[in-house]
């Protein structure tokens, strides 16, 4: 490897310190700033709006889906991936990261055309047997699973690949079922990989916006997240509305996040 002399690496700090500052500080810094212009008495008043407590709710209650459902099929297939050979593996990888490259413009525009109930391959029997996808919840988390998709399983794996089964195959050979070696074994192993897909997936479900917008029709008081609701404020010119709500959104992910990262035990403890 080589060494660097120390005004290189010094260089090197205060390029990487910057690059992060003028992508991620600043530009959330000046929502925050936004937000509060008026005082934290016009910043609460905000929350009063029934439109924006609302949309806030429904942001909630589909993040919060989505994140259960990537849960439990994220470590699903994460255990698959690490632990069982079968034909198709790699595409299957493969096609997991699939979510990290495509827009989710182009995701709810697929979606769209699979469910709609009147040109949709499966929107018309599905809405004949009394499930109604787009323009409604399940569009809205089914496309919002999709884009959080890899998140807590790319956490998942390496943790899994790392710790080897060695543990899991003691357990069986003491006639541990694989519901008991799962819980007692598996699981506590890769606790904290969980929970930082959980995290990340939580904030990335909370600010979805493209995919939701095409599948949810963006229905006042039905079908608007807060995040379809700044753009409806700002574009509307009310945009003291927009900056809080942006705010309280950014800020909940960064507890999470920072909420996490404190409670997690430090290496070799």
């Amino acid at each position: 490897m080589v060494e660097l002399s120390m005004p290189v690496k010094w260089l090197l700090r205060l390029l990487a310190v910057g690059y992060v500052l003028m992508l991620v500080v600043v530009p959330v810094g000046t929502i925050a700033q936004e937000a509060f212009a008026d005082g934290a008495g016009a910043f609460f008043s905000m929350f009063t709006d029934p439109h924006v407590l609302g949309a806030l709710w429904l942001s909630a209650q589909v993040a919060v889906q989505a994140v259960l459902i990537n849960l439990v099929f994220g470590v699903t297939i994460s255990i698959l991936l690490v632990r069982y050979e079968f034909p198709g593996k790699r595409l299957l990888s493969a096609l997991i990261d699939l979510p990290m490259s495509v827009s989710p413009v182009v995701v709810g525009l697929a979606l769209l055309l699979v469910y709609n109930g009147r040109t949709g391959w499966l929107g018309e029997p599905l809405e004949e047997w009394g499930f109604q996808i787009i323009f409604s919840g399940p569009g809205m988390v089914m496309a919002t699973c999709f884009v959080a998709l890899p998140l807590v399983i790319r956490e998942v794996v390496p943790v899994l690949t790392e710790i080897g089964d060695d543990q899991e195959q003691a357990a069986r050979s003491l006639g541990a079922n694989a519901r008991q070696t799962f819980w007692r074994i598996t699981l506590p192993a890769i606790k904290w990989a969980v929970v930082y897909g959980v995290v990340l997936s939580l904030a990335r479900s909370l600010g979805e916006f493209g995919a939701v917008k095409i599948v949810s029709g963006n229905i006042v008081d039905q079908t608007q997240t807060a995040t379809l609701l700044v753009e409806t404020q700002y574009q509307s010119f009310e945009q003291a509305s927009a900056y809080a709500i942006s705010f309280v959104l950014a800020f909940v992910s960064v507890v999470c996040i920072v909420v996490v990262s404190i409670l997690r035990p430090k290496e070799g403890h």
